[in-house]
């Protein structure tokens, strides 16, 4: 029977290293859990990199070749913490066909090319394991994949970004303007010096690929998502969602409603009441309503070299324990259903609108959205040469949105909309 799981590392940067310290603290644990001796033998890294004396340490072999890695018959599993998606898509794919079992963190790839992957794991009847691809060192992959089986996801909901709620919270707690808060993000290392997939939303929405993926069985695309971000948002709607009872999160939402999904990602008020208000800083929290359980929720660091290490090295541990008790190559997530999306005449929901017009008033603006059958529920002004009138509304369907926008630009600017969570 095996009792050693060799494996093979791509990339020894900030992640991968901490990878291997987490291995080699927590190896005996590993082996009483499992029955596997388990150890990091070989790294793949650039030819300029100087990893040498860390590797030495490790007890770890370098090479600058590929083929040393997914082509060694000794290698078992295979770790991808280089990112990005190309070349990791080729560099898992040789690994798999190979024969080798593979875990990688990468949301990217996994969000784009998943299915495509999973394909190949299961020809070569290899796993395929990526836990910290959403949200970190949060385990909510393989929770949803356990603990709801016997139950019926009806929305998941989450902060997973941690640049962006990092900025909000400056913004709600200090009263940072945007662009100070992006700097301060950028100075502490939270976002890159190219922060667009952060701010513009598409970080999040690749995580909720991901996440609908196991909540539901449907293989969503970016394509299927609306996708807000927090570029430019201003102070004046942080501080006019708090007088309403309300803080400003990027919000990643996926709603079951009857057999169809909606997914989207975008700024969203959460209620001051709601615990995933309090998410602060650059933790990432994951809400579940469920017919089941009801409601939970799972709260944690979102990134960071150890958190992540950690969730890498527990997918390493369940590959391992499925080899020593002979269990044939699962993959992450069985769970598949055909894709419906939620038409829009059934996509419901509360709205918040930030509206700058010379004409419109508090006064005007209630008539003019029950002219649509839409209800006003929190109302406010700025008067001035341009009024700028800030509103949360009833819920109302994406049909009667449309509607409402293209009247608002007859009279004025709709500068920001945002979706409104309910307690």
């Amino acid at each position: 029977m095996k009792d050693h799981l060799r494996i093979g590392i791509l990339g020894l940067g900030v992640v991968g290293s901490g990878t291997v310290k987490v291995l080699a603290a927590q190896r005996a644990k590993i082996k009483e859990q499992t029955g596997m001796n388990v150890s990091i033998v070989k790294a793949l890294v650039r030819p300029a990199e100087d990893k040498k004396q860390f590797a030495d340490e490790h007890g770890i072999e370098l090479t600058s070749e590929l083929a040393d890695i997914v082509e060694d018959t000794t290698l078992d599993v295979i770790i991808e913490l280089i990112g990005k998606v190309h070349p990791a898509k080729e560099f898992i794919t040789k690994a798999l066909e190979n024969g080798k079992h593979v875990v990688t963190a990468n949301k990217d790839l996994i969000a784009q090319h998943g299915v495509e992957l999973v394909d190949i794991a299961k020809a070569n009847n290899v796993s395929l394991f990526y836990e910290a691809s959403v949200a970190g060192g949060i385990p909510i992959l393989r929770t949803l994949t356990t603990n709801y089986l016997a139950d019926d996801i009806t929305n998941i909901r989450g902060i997973v970004n941690g640049t962006t709620n990092y900025m909000l919270t400056k913004m709600l707690e200090n009263g940072t303007s945007y662009e100070d808060a992006l700097t301060q993000a950028q100075e502490l290392g939270f976002a890159e010096s190219d922060p667009t997939n952060d701010v513009d939303g598409i970080d999040a929405a690749y995580k909720m690929v991901i996440l609908t993926q196991f909540a539901y069985g449907m293989d969503v695309t970016l394509d299927d998502l609306e996708i807000q971000g927090i570029r430019g948002l201003s102070d004046k709607d942080v501080l006019q969602a708090q007088k309403f009872g309300y803080e400003i999160k990027l919000i990643g939402e996926s709603v079951k409603t009857n057999d169809s999904i909606s997914v989207s990602v975008g700024p969203a008020l959460v209620p001051q009441t709601h615990p995933l208000a309090s998410i602060k800083n650059e933790f990432n929290g994951v809400f579940i309503n469920s017919t089941g359980i009801d409601q939970s929720m799972f709260y944690g660091p979102g990134a960071g070299s150890l958190p992540t290490a950690t969730s890498v090295i527990s997918d390493v541990a369940a590959i391992a324990k499925n080899i020593r008790l002979g269990i044939a190559a699962p993959q992450f997530n069985e769970y598949r259903r055909s894709l419906q999306l939620t038409a829009p005449e059934a996509n419901y929901a509360k709205y918040y609108l930030a509206i700058a017009s010379a004409e419109l008033t508090a006064e005007v603006l209630p008539a003019l959205l029950a002219s649509e059958d839409v209800q006003v529920s929190e109302i406010a002004q700025e008067i001035g040469e341009i009024n700028r009138i800030t509103v949360i509304t009833e819920k109302m369907n994406r049909l009667q949105l449309a509607a409402i926008e293209a009247t608002i630009a007859k009279h004025g600017t709709l500068e920001r909309r945002m979706r409104v969570m309910e307690a």
